[in-house]
C-alpha cells in the first residue's frame, strides 16, 4: 500500500505473498480500508484504486474412489488418510477437504490426519463416522485459492488407488 501525494494507490502485492492465507488477508484488509475510507469521507478528496486480481477457488489435489476402512465415532474428528495417498493428491497434514461419498451421496467437509505410509487407511472420525460405512467409496478433494491467470496455468494432482487403497 503507497501512499502518492493526494492518491492512495494499492499495490497488488499478493503474488508474492508465500501462503493463501496471506493473499486473502491482503485483499479483505484492503476491501476494510476503503469501506472506512468512505465513512469518515476521505475518499471523496483522493483517487482510491485497486490493482489486486480476484481470487477463485479451485481443486488442487484429488484421491479418486477409495474404500473407507474404518469409521471411529469416539475420535476426536477428521479424516485419516495413507500418507502415500496424501503425497501423491498433494495434500497437507491438517489441510481442509471434502469427502465425498459415492454410496449415498453425503458430502463432508474436515481436515486431514497423515496416516502410516503403505497402510490404506481412510479412517473418518468423529461426527464424520455417521456419515459412512466401511467400504463405501469416497472421493476426496482438496482446493486452493488463486488468480484466474494461476488457475489456467496450474495442474492438479490427482492419486488413483488400486482397490486396496494403494498407489500401483
Amino acid at each position: 500500500m503507497y501512499l502518492i501525494g493526494e492518491n492512495l494507490t494499492f499495490i497488488d502485492d499478493s503474488k508474492s505473498c508465500k501462503s493463501e492465507h496471506y493473499r486473502i488477508l491482503f485483499v479483505t484488509l484492503s476491501s476494510i480500508f476503503v469501506l472506512i475510507a468512505k465513512s469518515i469521507h476521505i475518499a471523496p478528496f483522493c483517487n482510491i484504486q485497486f490493482c489486486y486480481s480476484m481470487l477463485i477457488q479451485r481443486f488442487k489435489g484429488k484421491i479418486h474412489r477409495v474404500k473407507v476402512t474404518e469409521a471411529d465415532l469416539n475420535y476426536v474428528g477428521s479424516i485419516t488418510i495413507d500418507g502415500d495417498l496424501l503425497d501423491a493428491a498433494g495434500i497437507m497434514e491438517g489441510e481442509k477437504v471434502q469427502i465425498v461419498n459415492n454410496n449415498n451421496g453425503e458430502r463432508i467437509e474436515t481436515y486431514t490426519i497423515r496416516g502410516e505410509e503403505g497402510s490404506g487407511v481412510i479412517c473418518l472420525n468423529g461426527a464424520a463416522a455417521r456419515r459412512v460405512q466401511v467400504g463405501d467409496v469416497v472421493i476426496i478433494i482438496a482446493y486452493g485459492y488463486m488468480t484466474p491467470e494461476e488457475a489456467l496455468a496450474f495442474e492438479p494432482k490427482v492419486a488413483f488407488p488400486d482397490e486396496n487403497n494403494r498407489l500401483g
